[in-house]
């Protein structure tokens, strides 16, 4: 009996003496600076978890909110050591047994783990069975993994259970207590578990962790930094987390010339971020370029999803990964084809060959996609301004075959499409047109005023007018639903597109159908002179005799043209006081217009849907429209320019001939 009681003695002392002697941490030559002001008394409120953070990810409060170890003793402990001082601390000694003992039993653990469907079972799992050093981290991120696919509502839930069961404060607190024997990849993969499961970014376990990161910095290898990069790109902004990432940076650069594989320079082109100097983005791309033999397809796309994440645009490089792409299309899968795409609108890049390859490739694999597929891919050709002829064409032929499979919002994406890329449907035009009409029309009932006028927008675009859609847009009930939300530029400017259309169209309707004023608000544009335009139009009119010169003339109170220019129509005579003719049917008016390369689908001179719209009421109106690019003027010479101009205009004095304009 006293051989016991003086062992007890014995081991109680040893824990004391261990509680007084806390570890001592290694400092590092890059974060020299860094490391002292890497936590300040108010550089985080000392709870392990913080109940208040979890309002951005609950609805609700919690019932219960716990915080932990309040006061400046506790802020001053957590600088001077690891450990904490609470009651149910663990010493070195007994965690090193711990990870003695459970290293025979490691692979139970991990069954019984991946068998465990959300972080309540994981939580469960470790109430049960004392985790090691490195499962404490396997187990935060299974708890995250198990969220992942779970649906918005159900992730809130098993979060909210998660928060309130009394295990996972334990959890946290064995975190922070086994840090200090993590490996570096299992430190930043904790890091990354806590800040997606919620936990407070200014709570003491996050905060422990962002310490050990900054002191380790130096033995990271690029897995560990990469882990630690996706962390704080999902942290706010702090002391802490700013201190971390200049660390990063100068731990990246000086890596830079030393990196052999791929995967480990996309790793660091991530970790610099949008905010890296100018000079390193160059020397990672000269540092790309040269291992672009070593680029599998994986590393193509990976590094145009880097380049987007980073913002960093090199089009050489986006070159060599677009045809990389273009060469391997039939082994990329929709998520990964349909992320390419987003990247390139991201990066304002786009490549004529890739694009159309893309759409050939889709609408020659046309049935293995689903319709939502389909859409989507049309949306994003629409974003990069890009008409995909053939996949176009194809989906018309769907469209035709079944209006009725499309759900509403499929039919705003697909009207959305087609009337902004202005497509030719040729044959098809009435039976694609009449199908989507029919379709909405079945929708009639349940469309929102918004839905009705973005619908009647579009098809009114496309010189399509169906009267049970236009009537119910018109209706006084639509116009009430509509003036009690807010009444915005875009929502007047598409009612004055559907009033001009009614206007000038004419369309055979039932009854006449007029927009009312009140939704129109003031359609008078404020027109700003194009200098160089003026210019030019001033000298191309001066040396003919007989035409004359209007500058930024507004017509119908909408659309504005820059210069009309009215000549005398060839072989007609000239009008005196004693002719028969008016001088508006033996005379020409030359609407100019200044368009801009977004006024046209890429690669093309075909005029996107404003601009269509714009040339076929201003035939209407009588006058002949003559388009002058934005490259026209930017590219050539005043001379040049003038020459140019003179061709376009009075084609019958020059050699060069207008080029035909699209409607």
């Amino acid at each position: 009996m006293t051989i016991w009681v003086t062992n007890y003695i014995i081991k109680w002392s040893l824990r004391l003496c261990c509680r007084r002697f806390p570890w001592k941490r290694s400092s590092i030559s890059v974060l020299a600076s860094i490391k002292d002001s890497s936590l300040s008394r108010n550089g985080f409120t000392n709870g392990f978890w913080g109940g208040r953070l979890y309002q951005s990810r609950l609805s609700g409060t919690l019932s219960t909110t716990r915080f932990y170890s309040y006061g400046e003793k506790d802020n001053d402990d957590l600088k001077d050591s690891n450990s904490l001082t609470t009651d149910n601390s663990l010493s070195t000694d007994e965690l090193n047994k711990t990870s003695s003992e459970q290293r025979q039993r490691t692979s139970p653990f991990l069954e019984l783990l991946r068998g465990c469907n959300s972080p309540s079972d994981v939580l469960d799992l470790t109430s049960k069975y004392a985790p090691t050093n490195r499962q404490v981290s396997q187990c935060l991120s299974h708890m995250w993994f198990s969220t992942k696919k779970l649906s918005d509502e159900q992730q809130r839930y098993e979060l909210q259970l998660m928060f309130e069961h009394p295990e996972f404060e334990n959890l946290l607190q064995r975190v922070t207590r086994s840090i200090q024997y993590m490996h570096n990849k299992d430190v930043a993969y904790s890091l990354l578990s806590v800040i997606n499961l919620g936990v407070a970014q200014r709570s003491r376990v996050i905060q422990t962790l962002l310490r050990t990161c900054q002191e380790r910095l130096n033995d990271f290898d690029e897995k560990a930094l990469s882990i630690l990069a996706s962390a704080l790109e999902r942290m706010k902004a702090s002391q802490n987390v700013d201190a971390l990432k200049e660390g990063m940076r100068l731990v990246v650069e000086g890596r830079l010339p030393e990196i052999q594989n791929v995967l480990a320079l996309q790793t660091m082109m991530r970790l610099l971020g949008r905010d890296a100097p100018r000079e390193l983005k160059q020397k990672l791309e000269r540092k790309a370029l040269s291992m672009t033999d070593q680029f599998s397809l994986p590393n193509a796309q990976h590094m145009v999803f880097t380049m987007a994440t980073v913002g960093f645009h090199s089009k050489p490089l986006l070159k060599f990964c677009s045809d990389k792409i273009k060469d391997n299309l039939h082994h990329i899968p929709f998520n990964i084809l349909y992320k390419i795409l987003q990247s390139y609108k991201e990066l304002l890049y786009r490549d004529t060959n890739l694009l159309t390859s893309i759409s050939d490739h889709v609408a020659s694999t046309f049935d293995i996609w689903t319709n939502k597929q389909l859409v989507f891919f049309l949306c994003a050709f629409k974003d990069r301004l890009f008409c995909p002829t053939s996949l176009m064409e194809r989906y018309a032929e769907k469209v035709i075959a079944n209006p009725d499979a499309l759900t509403l919002k499929d039919l705003l994406s697909v009207l959305t499409v087609y009337s902004s890329l202005n497509y030719d449907l040729q044959h098809q035009r009435p039976a694609f047109l009449d199908s989507l009409s029919h379709a909405l029309i079945s929708y009639l009932p349940t469309m929102s005023g918004l839905e009705l006028l973005k619908a009647a927008h579009y098809l009114c675009g496309m010189n399509h007018f169906p009267s049970a859609l236009l009537e119910q847009l018109l209706s006084s009930s639509t116009q009430e639903q509509l003036a009690s939300a807010s009444f915005t530029k875009s929502k007047e400017r598409m009612f004055q597109r559907v009033d001009i259309c009614l206007r000038l169209d004419r369309p055979p309707l039932p009854q006449p159908l007029i927009v009312p004023p009140s939704v129109l608000g003031n359609p008078t544009p404020n027109p700003s002179v194009n200098p160089l335009l003026s210019k030019s139009l001033q000298s191309v009119v001066a040396d003919q005799a007989n035409a004359t010169l209007q500058e930024m003339l507004v017509v119908e109170n909408f659309y504005v043209i820059d210069g009309v220019v009215t000549k005398p129509l060839p072989n007609q005579p000239c009008v005196t006081e004693t002719s028969s003719m008016s001088p508006a049917e033996s005379s020409q008016r030359i609407a100019v217009i200044y368009t801009p390369n977004s006024s046209f689908c890429f690669g093309t001179s075909h005029p996107r849907g404003p601009l269509a719209l714009q040339i076929r009421h201003l035939k209407i109106l009588g006058y002949a429209p003559v388009l002058v690019t934005e490259q026209l003027l930017q590219s050539s010479s005043e001379e040049e320019m003038t020459d140019k101009m003179r061709g376009l205009i009075f084609p019958e004095h020059a050699s060069e001939a207008q080029p035909q304009v699209e409607s």
